[in-house]
Formats: C-alpha cells, structure tokens, sequence
C-alpha cells in the first residue's frame, strides 16, 4: 500500500529529508505562495534529488515559474507539475493566452517532464461557455498526463465556485460541469493522454464535443456527475471498458466502423502498459495488429494506418523489463 501525504507551507523544506525513512511514497505540495516563488520552487526540487529522488511528488506550480533552470532541477526527479491555466479580462472580454501556455506546454514535453493542467470555468464575470470549451480544447492539444477541475473537487470553496453571470448562465455552468466530468474520467482516469488525439483525428470533432457526447452517453448509463459516480475510485479496465463502447459508438455514428478493430487494439494496448506502470499489473492481450506497429509513428495517422498496415493476430504479454515496461508476442 501506498503512503500518500499532503504537505503546504514552512513544514515542506523540513519534512522532504525525512520521507524516505518514513516510507513516505507519494505527496503532494499545493502552497499558492510557494507555487509562484521560484526560489522556493529550486530549494525544494533539490531538497528532493538529495534526499527522496523516487518518492512521486505532484507539485502545484504557476506557469510563470516553470524556465529552463526549474526544468533542469526537475530532471532525475520522479515528479508532475499541476499548471494553473489563468484567465484575464479586458474590455468585458475574457482573454486567455494560448501561445504562452503551449510554450511552457512545449518546454515540458521536449525535456520529459510529466504535467498536468488546472482548468477553471465561470470564474471570471467575462468568461462564457464558448470560451471554456475553447480553453478545454486547447488543454487537451498540449499532451497533459491530466486536466484537474477544481469546481468539480471544491464546490464550496469561494475562490474555485463557478458562479452565474450574464455571459455564463446556470444551465450552461451545470453543461460545462458534465462535459468537465467527462474528461476527468474518460482523458485524465482512462489514462488517454498517449492515444487520444490520434483516435480523435478520424472522428473529425473537438475534444470538448467528444466529452460533451460522452458526458450524454455516461448520464444514459448512470454514471455520469449527478450519478455520484468517482472515477478516482474505479479500477482502469472499467474505465477502458467504457471507453471501448464509447469510440465503438462514435465510429459507428461516423460510418467509419472499419477503424473499430484498430482503435480498439490501441486502447487496450496503451491500458495494459498504464496498468503496468501504475500498479505493477502484468497482463496479455489479444490484438488484430502487431504491437510494433501499434507503437509505431504510423499510428498518429489511422486513415494512413488502415491503408498500409496489415492486420496481424497477436497474443501479446505485457510485462516489466530490465528497463522498464514491455512486451512480446507469444
């Protein structure tokens, strides 16, 4: 079992020496103060490749904080950053700085650093509908590991309550609360980031359309926010599960059903590895393509895959190497 503690404030730099012996696994460092103070933010990621460098850490950090010098005290460090997405506004107008988040966005991704994204909705008196699914599609475009909703987690908490304005009505908070639901479960706990994109490409729709039809298809099935449904607590094949019936339904819908087959290796292939990073679970699975393939650069493009690649029945064990996660066929 995993030991998971939470730690703000003055008692961060003072703990992170100790956490090893107190066979401390995971913790979580979310300080406003500290999240915008790079000094503070370099004294501890050295605090922590000193001392605990494979204790998993998620660290709450203001984009303005994350330059190549914290990128680099990173490097080593067994850690994901949570970034804010911060709205302005001017004018009656919200305005959200695409360029500058897909630059700290970009900056992460070259140097491998696992991230995720904080994303707000009706919090600004000028922030609409529109605008956030917007920002939602955005989000998902950037390869977050995540997307964390705070209203979703802290609905009585004044600084992250959505509230209703003239752009952004009542209806239209409890529409962006369902479609954020979705993506909570179906991107950030169906662990989609490796996939998602890709199998999105053919379907030719946003990302904030495809969690809004989702967001429908789990109030059909009952498992949806009102539903008291917690995706934090279901084990991922049952996510992946849903998953499959839902892209098998898209498809469908979009008469493209000879991508079904395909998209459906490729989740499962991408959820057996997940499965194997995050709880140490070996498995095999069966797949209609070969899993080099599947793995391969060729999969960004599924119309070009389906052309050139040939189907091939594999029985494929998925299990941990000398060097990490990997497979073979059987």
């Amino acid at each position: 079992m995993q030991n998971e503690y939470q730690f703000t404030g003055a008692e961060i730099e003072s703990q992170i020496p100790a956490l090893v012996s107190k066979k401390i696994t995971e913790f979580s460092i979310h300080d406003d103060k500290i999240a915008s103070d790079k000094k503070r933010v370099l004294k501890i990621l050295n605090l922590l490749k000193e001392h605990a460098p494979e204790v998993f850490v998620s660290f709450y950090i203001e984009a303005s904080v994350l330059d190549r010098e914290v990128i680099a005290a990173s490097e080593g460090l067994f850690i994901s950053f949570d970034i804010p997405l911060r709205c302005t506004s001017k004018g009656g107008k919200i305005l959200f700085d695409k360029k500058y988040y897909a630059n700290k966005a970009r900056l992460l991704n070259d140097n491998g650093i696992v991230f995720g994204f904080m994303l707000f909705y009706a919090l600004d008196d000028c922030d609409t509908l529109k605008a956030y699914m917007e920002r939602l599609d955005f989000a998902v475009q950037q390869y977050p590991n995540h997307i964390d909703f705070p209203e979703l987690e802290n609905s009585q908490n004044e600084k992250t309550e959505a509230k209703v304005t003239g752009l952004f009505s009542a209806k239209e908070i409890r529409y962006a609360r369902d479609v954020s639901f979705a993506c909570k479960t179906f991107y950030s706990f169906g662990r989609a980031v490796p996939w998602f994109l890709s199998v999105l490409k053919p379907l030719r729709i946003y990302p904030s359309k495809f969690f809004a039809d989702f967001a429908e298809w789990q109030r059909c099935n009952n498992c949806d926010f009102k539903s008291g449904y917690t995706p934090e607590k279901e084990n991922h094949p049952a996510i992946e599960k849903m998953q499959i019936l839902f892209t098998n339904e898209k498809y469908e819908e979009k008469s493209k059903s000879e991508y079904i087959v395909l998209v459906d290796d490729i989740i499962r292939l991408n959820g057996a590895m997940s499965r194997l990073t995050g709880e140490n679970i070996e498995s095999v699975i069966e797949t209609s393509y070969n899993p080099d393939d599947l793995f391969s650069p060729e999969v960004l493009d599924l119309e070009s895959f389906i052309e050139n690649v040939c189907m091939e029945h594999c029985k494929i064990k998925v299990f941990a190497g000398g060097e990490g996660p990997d497979f073979i066929v059987q």
